[in-house]
């Protein structure tokens, strides 16, 4: 039976290719962009099986109307892809209050807002899954990525308590929290604050840390995605990439052995 699938951030990266493949396999996909004409594509090749959408998820009133628009279209919402997002680079002192608000906007509040719409869809179903576009960076964090590392460690929060509160009604919570990947994220679609002299030894580091293999390339992405959308038991965490869980499992074993190291200090601090 073919899913109802709605996307966010469908313009590009990601969220283009893996509703060209839902698309592909007969699933119909209700997909947003700021600027619909990024979605003129998908309808030329897929017709009426494509809903395409306006939406600019900073807008909470326009995520519910969305939302509404594609309930009616199609009838139900069994998948939701919050995928609409986009990547700051800079030091956190080089971040303007603009830049920092802008960043948590989008990549949180935006999510917040869409997930928001959507969950009284799926709990009048009594079914649905919720797929958010987090990062690797939601678990770990690296320099000159502060902001995004926040957005993402927010998504993180929001969509484990979620997961918690969801449950009883027959909606799944899935984090796809990817490493690096060759998309627009870190080019056309990303930002870049003013940058200080006193960085540049951070930024190099940082950049000359990155090989080609340190990459993954996205259209590999989407038989890991199916299936985790087929999934009857779908993971809260999945990480996507063979950097990510080499990645995580390194700083959380650093993270235990810090807190074992002040396990003493911290439990005399309880007071009895």
């Amino acid at each position: 039976m073919s899913k109802i699938i709605l996307i966010t951030g469908a313009s590009r990266g990601f969220g283009k290719i893996w509703a060209k493949a839902l698309l592909e396999r007969g699933d119909k996909v209700a997909a947003t962009a700021r600027n619909i004409a990024d979605l003129n594509d998908l309808v030329e090749a897929y017709g009426d099986a494509v809903f395409p959408l306006q939406l600019d998820v900073n807008d909470r009133n326009a995520c519910f109307t969305v939302v509404e628009k594609v309930k009616e279209h199609f009838g139900r919402i069994d998948v939701l892809i919050n995928n609409a997002g986009f990547g700051l680079f800079g030091a956190i002192e080089e971040t303007t209050e603009q830049q920092a608000r802008a960043q948590m906007e989008t990549n949180f509040f935006g999510l917040l807002w869409v997930t928001q719409a959507v969950v009284p869809v799926m709990r009048e179903q009594k079914a649905g899954h919720i797929i958010q576009v987090s990062s690797f960076l939601g678990l770990v964090s690296l320099p000159i990525l502060g902001l995004y590392n926040a957005s993402k460690y927010a998504v993180n929060g929001l969509s484990e308590t979620l997961a918690t509160e969801v449950k009883g009604f027959g909606i799944n919570v899935s984090l796809i929290e990817p490493n690096g990947f060759s998309t627009d994220w870190s080019g056309a679609s990303a930002f870049q604050t003013e940058p200080l002299e006193a960085y540049a030894p951070v930024k190099k580091a940082f950049f000359d840390a990155s090989t080609p293999d340190s990459w993954g390339k996205p259209e590999a992405t989407v038989p890991a995605v199916l299936a985790l959308i087929d999934s009857p038991n779908p993971p809260l965490h999945f990480l996507l990439g063979k950097v990510a869980l080499p990645g995580v499992k390194q700083v959380y074993a650093e993270r235990l052995a810090e807190f074992d190291e002040w396990a003493e200090v911290a439990a005399n601090a309880h007071g009895h």
